[in-house]
Formats: C-alpha cells, structure tokens, sequence
C-alpha cells in the first residue's frame, strides 16, 4: 500500500469512528414511519416501485437519517436498473451509519457494477466477503460477482479506449407498445424487420415493418396464415425474405415441448407452418433458429440430456434430397455447462453471435461472437464488453448487413412497456465483415427459360466455400458478398457449362454497392465456350498459382462428369512484349491447365492446349483494366 492509499486508509477509518459515535438504531425510528416504511416494503414485494418509493421518500423527508429508508430505496431503484441513481443514495446510508450499512456491501456492490464502476464494485464486495460468519448463499452470490467484476476490469486491461460511445436509440411507437416486442429478424437488404409480439402480454404473434428513409413504417401482423391461437416466436427470416423458421411451443403437431417450424412467403402472403421434422425436432426443447444466408446450415438452441449444459448451439444442414440433416452439437468450444442461446449467424457466414452464462463474463447472460476459421472451423468465443454487456441479461441480437447497425430486445428505462426493440451501433472491433450481395436469374442462353442451378461463392485465398445457394425453380437466386475478400462466384448445372466469374472485394470502394447478374449458362455442345476467369499466373509466368485450383478442380468435376467429354483449353495474353514471347507464354499457360487436369486422371486424349497470343483481344489493351480482360484462359468444348 503506497503512502497516498494509507493516508485514505486512515481517513476513512477516522470517517468510521466519527460515524460510529452517531450509530443508527432502527429501534428509535417513530412508529408511524415504522410503519409506512413496512407498507413501502410491501409495495415493493408487490413490484408497485413507483408507490414504494413515494412511501421511502415520505420516510426520508421525515427523517433523513433513516438508514433503512435510503437502503431500500436504492435497491429499488438498483433493482430496477437504475443504477446510476442506486449509488449516491447506498453511499448517503453508508455515510449516515458505515457500520450498520455494510450489510449491503454485495447489492452496493452490484449498483457500481451496473453503474460501470467495476473497480469500487470490487473493493466494496472484497470487503463483504471479509465480514465474518457468511452464510453460504450469500458467500457464493459474492464470490461469483467478485470473479465477474476482475474479469470487467481484466477486460478493460486488455481493450483500452478507442473512442466508442455507446448509445442505444428505441425504435419508437411504430415498432414498440404497452406489449413486449423482441426478436427482431431482418432481410438482407435492411428494409424487413420481422419481430415477435406478445399480444394482450398472452399470445405470441409476428409482426413486420418496413424501413423507408430513416423511419419504420407502423408495424401489421405478418400476413398470410402463420399467425394463430397458439404462441408462434423466437424467429428468423432468410435473407431473401422467403423463408421464416420459428419456435412453437406446445402445438398440435409438434414432437416435445417447443419445436422448430417453417412457412414459406406465397403471393397470398406466409403459408401455414410446417413441422421441420423428426431429425431436428425431438420430445425436448428446440428453439431460437438462425439461419445462414444460403439457407443451407440451420443454427438454433436446445436442451438435450447428451448436451454439455442447460441449453447448447447446434446446427443442422440441409441435404442434397432436401431434407435436413441430424443436428451437430457446435461443441466446447462455444458450448459450457452453462446456457447457451440466441444464435445468430450473420449475412457474412463467417460471424456467429450468441449469448452464454457460462462463458466468463460481466454476470448473467453475455453476447459473444465467434468467427469461422480458414478451414471452416469456429474460432475462440469473444465476450462484446462493456457497455454491450452489463451486469444484466443480454440477448436477441441481430446485426444488419452494414455489419454496423444492431438491433436486439431490452426492457430500459424509456420502454414502451415490458421489453423493446432498439437499434445501435456496433464498435469496430466486434462487428462482422460488411456484406454485399448479387441476385440474378440463371437461364438456358438458346431458350431463354430459368434454370434451378447451384451457386457457389469460394474464397480464393483458403478455398473455403463460404456459400452454396440453390436457385429457385425459375432461376432466380441471393448470393451474400462479405467484403474484405477476392472470391470465385460458379454456377453449376448439370447438362450445361459452368459459369465461372468473380468478385474482387478485398479492397472495396467506400460506398456500398449491390449486384444484379443474369447469368446464361451454356449447354454441353460441341462449340460451347467458357472464359476460366479464376485461373491466375504470375506475370509472364505459367506456373499455377494456388488460388486457381479451386477452379480447374471444377473442371475437373465437369470431365468426370461428363466422361465422353472433350475440351480445348486456349491462353490468351494482352499485348505487351514481344508478339512471338506472348505466343510461346499463352501456349505454356495453357498447357499447364492440361498438365493440372492430366495430374488428376483425366484422360491425355480428351484435352488440347492452344495459345493464341495477343491475337483476340476483348477489350482494349490502351488501358490496365483492359489488358486484364485479354489476359484469359478459355475452355471450348470440341466433342462430346
């Protein structure tokens, strides 16, 4: 202890002794205020707060040193979450009697906590856990907010101030009512906010809000027949808007006690729900799904008896015959003995958000966010900090595609009436990758009709598929773009070329940027050509760099596919260097495209490599971006 602290040390002791000699005795309070401060206690056991409280105050003007009276007001008022307004009344009942009060070092200690006080809440409930003769409830309530207030401060440590300012903004009377309103679920284009109600504070029931300018529009029941008696809840809607898979609990046609349902948007509007069957519905507890933006892996909640706690993530993904698969629990590393809960996994499909009690944190349930690895993995869970987290429950969190707005249910102070739905902004280091999209149709390019294809979005860097989405029976389909990436983008059906293109989004432009790509595919036909456009060599090199594999691996996939097939691979260059180097470079280059193909058991005789030079150009080569089109390898089919 350094001379400064022992100076305050023996100050506050001194504070003690004077204190101590004006001891409080709650005996000698009159008996009519005795009295009205039972009835306040009564009106507080019954939550009428707001009567509690006029009573306290009644009993302070009275006598304002009535210790009992600035207590209780404070832990209703802490109670309550008013934190910021709890302290000073704890420290006026300490400085009336320090002896008398330090009873209540564990709920003052809870106030500063609240307060973001992390540093006195520690000293304050250190000191509670030194009173002698504990009992052992209340020495575990201490020693489990001891351990939440270091790891606040551990976390302060490790995260200094980077200019941030928390502020939280309620959506207003459009979206928010006298009822509790939470989960809210959004589209990918942020205009769709979907949320669940509970109507009358009884029936459960989602309704859903447009975005036009900066505003919500009046929210109205979801149509269609979703909507019934029974309580329907705890949603997610696809990114597409086509999809919504919810909780209900209890129903007719569930399997336990909540299931997982579906309903798909119809032009009359959401279908009736569909059970989502014996797989990932069991007799026990399903519930909270989020699903990922290619509508292929379904992440939700549940207890089960061979799970690692109350409550654990899982996830299940949808098979090649449409159905889904047996859900996988998403293991230790995210899952404790504790509950976890509230998946959400953003439009980027790299950033996953849940809430835990069992991950170290601030105290009750905390938002945490995991991010996929290189190899499809997740990684180490990371708590949000403070002040995203509190010393309170925290939960329903969806974060929109800027990867910047946020949105999630609280019961705060400027509530419309039990919980409501606000929106702030999230801190940079939390936030997922923004994320762009394409949509489009596929077609036959002879006919013109729709195509159900497969669409592919590969990171060129890892070769990890980050989405894989099936159009619709038309051809149409949503691709999300997380930015910060260069990808390869295939569309494959059988019977046709693959599509090959690309998007180059490591370093994007500033202003956000959506997509629209009709995309013709080309049926397998002697003549049908392709621009590889995701092969990559060296400049004046032919060696394969290793982000082309991915690519000629499809190649490689159609040829095996199509085992009569036979292809020419033509390299092109631009018009720099001398005519005969970029003949001999575009005949190397596209040898090495056969080589490659040849190394995986593709038949010599089925290939033909062609380099044509600077000859067929497709752009102009007076201009950088130009010369990148004429440098190119291309596959044409020569014989089926």
């Amino acid at each position: 202890m350094n001379d400064m602290r022992l100076l305050l040390f023996f100050v506050l002791l001194s504070s003690c002794t004077v204190v101590s000699s004006q001891r409080y005795d709650p005996a000698k309070v009159s008996k009519p205020l005795s009295v009205k401060y039972g009835l306040a206690l009564n009106e507080a056991k019954s939550r009428n707060y707001a009567k509690a409280i006029q009573l306290l105050d009644e009993c302070i003007a009275a006598d304002p040193r009535f210790v009992d009276a600035w207590l209780s007001k404070a832990g209703i008022l802490s109670e309550t979450r008013q934190y910021a307004a709890s302290v000073p009344l704890y420290r006026k009942a300490f400085s009336l009697d320090s002896l008398y009060s330090s009873s209540y070092l564990l709920p003052f200690s809870i106030a500063l906590a609240g307060n973001g006080q992390f540093e006195e809440a520690l000293e304050r409930v250190t000191r509670f856990l030194e009173k002698p003769n504990l009992n052992e409830r209340l020495e575990k309530a201490a020693r489990y907010r001891q351990n939440s207030y270091r790891f606040a401060l551990e976390w302060q440590q490790q995260h200094p101030p980077d200019g941030f300012v928390y502020r939280r903004t309620n959506l207003g009377d459009s979206i928010n009512t006298v009822f509790s309103e939470y989960f809210p679920s959004l589209t990918i284009d942020g205009k769709q906010l979907v949320f669940t109600r509970r109507v009358n504070n009884m029936n459960e029931d989602f309704y859903t809000s447009e975005q036009t300018g900066s505003s919500w529009s009046r929210a109205r029941p979801l149509p269609g027949e979703l909507n019934t008696a029974d309580n329907e809840g705890a949603q997610t809607i696809s990114q597409d808007g086509q999809w919504l898979i919810f909780t209900g609990c209890n129903m007719e046609d569930g399997e336990g006690s909540c299931d997982l349902f579906i309903s798909y948007l119809t032009k009359n509007g959401w279908s009736r729900r569909q059970n989502m069957g014996r797989r990932i519905n069991t007799e026990f507890w399903e519930s909270q799904p989020s699903l990922s933006p290619d509508k292929r892996a379904l992440y939700f909640a549940a207890k089960h008896p061979s799970g690692l706690g109350g409550s654990d993530l899982y996830v299940s993904y949808l098979q090649p015959n449409g159905q889904w698969g047996t859900p996988e629990n998403l293991g230790t590393g995210i899952n404790t003995a504790g509950d976890e809960s509230s998946p959400f996994i953003h439009p980027d499909n790299l950033t996953l958000y849940f809430t835990s009690s069992g991950h170290p944190g601030y105290g009750g349930t905390d938002l945490f966010l995991v991010r996929r690895q290189p190899n499809g993995s997740w990684g180490t869970p990371e708590n949000l900090g403070y002040p995203i987290n509190t010393i309170d429950d925290e939960g329903t969190l969806t974060i929109a595609s800027d990867g910047v707005t946020a949105y999630y249910a609280s019961d705060g102070t400027d509530s419309r009436g039990g919980l409501d739905l606000y929106t702030f902004r999230l801190p940079q280091r939390v936030q997922p990758f923004r994320t762009l999209w394409v949509t489009g149709k596929v077609y036959d390019r002879n006919t013109g009709e729709g195509l159900p294809s497969a669409v592919e979005l590969t990171d060129l860097q890892t070769g990890y598929t980050l989405s894989r989405v099936q159009t619709n029976e038309d051809g149409s389909y949503l691709i999300t773009l997380p930015v910060g990436k260069n990808y390869a983008f295939n569309v494959n059906r059988r019977g046709y070329l693959f599509y090959s293109g690309s998007f180059a989004l490591e370093a994007p432009q500033q202003q956000d940027t959506t997509y629209t790509l009709n995309i013709p595919l080309v049926p397998l036909e002697a003549g049908a050509a392709v621009v590889l456009q995701n092969i990559f060599f060296s400049t004046g090199a032919w060696e394969l760099q290793p982000a082309s594999l991915g690519e000629l691996d499809r190649v490689v996939q159609l040829l095996n596919d199509n085992p009569t097939l036979r292809i020419e691979l033509i390299g092109h260059t631009d018009n720099v260097g001398k005519p005969a180097d970029n003949q001999l470079l575009s005949q190397n280059r596209a040898r090495a495209v056969v080589n490659y193909l040849v190394s995986k058991g593709i038949a010599a005789g089925r290939l033909q490599a062609r380099g044509m030079g600077a000859t067929q150009p497709v752009a102009d080569n007076s201009t950088e971006a130009g010369r990148a089109q004429n440098r190119r390898t291309e596959l044409r089919v020569v014989g089926r």
